[in-house]
């Protein structure tokens, strides 16, 4: 029997609802454990923790909410990390971490073999979190790292930190998905993230939401769209003072990006089918590029 999924939101669970989740979990019968908003014990929190580490069939792993809701319980669960060898998504936004939590989770999250998507959006994070969080993006060369990350709405970080952040986005070998949206970024970052998405050669989806961006920051996001040969596909600008005018001049230009390496992926696939069609350039290197993302990891459970 395939892996399956358990989904539980707003509850306060009971001992014996923990001991089925928990057995589960042992049992390598579970692909998708979410606990969104619940209410469970210190000593349930623990014995989900353990059952998280003994699982190896768990995938990803919501605990959106307030879950993780003081030290003790980032300890358990830095602890179970370090065990398990198959988590790929963790979703930890509403929890209050702060820079000091993931100080302590940082280690079983730089050395997990899978984790390839975290949530870390409304942890109260700042600067020093930022520095943490870089060493998830590893540069072009080495070791595997993260392809989805979320910080959304953690005001604390300065610009200083989403600088820094920048220049990591900028040098990551795997990145695809950003999302930053409700940050008081302001154009100043947006200049940053510009120059850092001009760079990437991964970065598919950047989500800058509500970040209070102005026309400045949107004809800077243009000239990059326009003059550097990207990996973008999707720019998100909603709920900025941004012209309607130039959100969809930018929209236009990264469909078009779409449109024609859809044509590139086209005419390859025409050359493999009839090995008798050949190019007039015998140097020319066909670059294929998807236009998505596909089933995003993220996109799974719900925040």
């Amino acid at each position: 029997m395939l892996p399956g999924s358990i989904q539980i939101s707003g509850e306060t669970l009971s001992g014996a609802e923990i001991r089925d989740i928990c057995e589960s979990l042992r049992e390598n019968s579970v692909r998708l454990l979410s606990l969104r908003g619940c209410q469970l014990s210190e000593r349930d929190f623990g014995h989900v923790c353990r059952g998280v580490a003994e699982s190896r069939s768990l995938a990803q792993l919501n605990l959106n909410l307030g879950i993780v809701s003081n030290i003790n319980r980032v300890k358990q669960l830095a602890e179970a990390l370090k065990t398990n060898r198959s988590v790929q998504s963790l979703f930890l936004h509403g929890s209050p971490l702060t820079d000091a939590g993931l100080a302590l989770l940082n280690p079983a999250l730089s050395i997990h073999p899978s984790l390839v998507a975290l949530d870390l959006g409304d942890c109260m994070l700042g600067d020093e979190g930022i520095n943490l969080i870089c060493g998830l993006l590893p540069p072009d060369g080495a070791k595997s790292g993260l392809k989805e990350l979320t910080l959304s709405a953690n005001p604390g970080i300065t610009s200083k930190g989403w600088g820094r952040l920048a220049i990591a986005v900028a040098h990551s070998s795997q990145l695809r998905v950003l999302n930053l949206d409700y940050n008081p970024l302001g154009d100043q970052v947006a200049g940053m993230l510009a120059v850092a998405v001009a760079s990437s050669r991964t970065l598919e989806v950047l989500d800058l939401e509500g970040t209070g961006l102005t026309n400045q920051s949107a004809q800077t996001l243009l000239d990059m769209v326009e003059n550097y040969p990207t990996a973008l596909r999707t720019l998100i600008l909603a709920e900025n003072n941004i012209s309607p005018e130039l959100q969809q001049q930018i929209s236009d230009l990264l469909s078009e990006g779409e449109e024609e390496e859809e044509t590139e992926v086209h005419e390859v696939t025409a050359r493999e089918k009839n090995p008798w069609i050949c190019q007039n350039n015998s140097s020319s290197q066909m670059v294929l590029m998807t236009s998505g993302l596909g089933d995003s990891l993220l996109a799974e459970t719900e925040m």
